[in-house]
């Protein structure tokens, strides 16, 4: 089987919709608690965040789209690459947490970093074609 003929089977798409099913829930949920959001990369010193955070959220939703129905499937992967190295260490950085507030955040950069390296096999995947 090729490449392409491996990204067209019904195990690669039922992966895919599982993965990107998460991503449209987490860019839905990003777009519903904008305000939040926002407040929290204000809190963490990110620039502009009135317009970065909605920007990226459409961001994560569009590539999450691609990666879906595996269009432009390198710029999905790369647009998920960079969402999740750029929002993880910055947002979820429990080292200088404690508490409840620790652990929740700790989860959440886990949580980021599995699916980060779900977006890299997919790159890769997309690469050979």
């Amino acid at each position: 089987m090729t490449p392409s003929e491996t990204a067209d089977t019904p195990p690669s798409f039922l992966g895919r919709a599982l993965y990107g099913g998460i991503l449209a829930y987490m860019a839905v949920d990003g777009f519903k608690n904008n305000d939040k959001r926002v407040a929290i990369a204000e809190e963490k010193g990110v620039p502009m965040p009135d317009v970065l955070v909605p920007f990226v959220t459409g961001m994560l939703f569009v590539a999450n789209l691609g990666v879906i129905l595996w269009k432009f499937p390198r710029a999905s992967a790369g647009a998920l690459i960079l969402f999740f190295l750029g929002t993880t260490p910055f947002i979820h950085n429990f080292w200088a947490m404690e508490g409840t507030e620790r652990q929740g955040n700790k989860i959440n950069f886990l949580k980021n970093l599995a699916l980060l390296g779900g977006a890299i096999m997919l790159l890769d995947e997309a690469s050979k074609r």
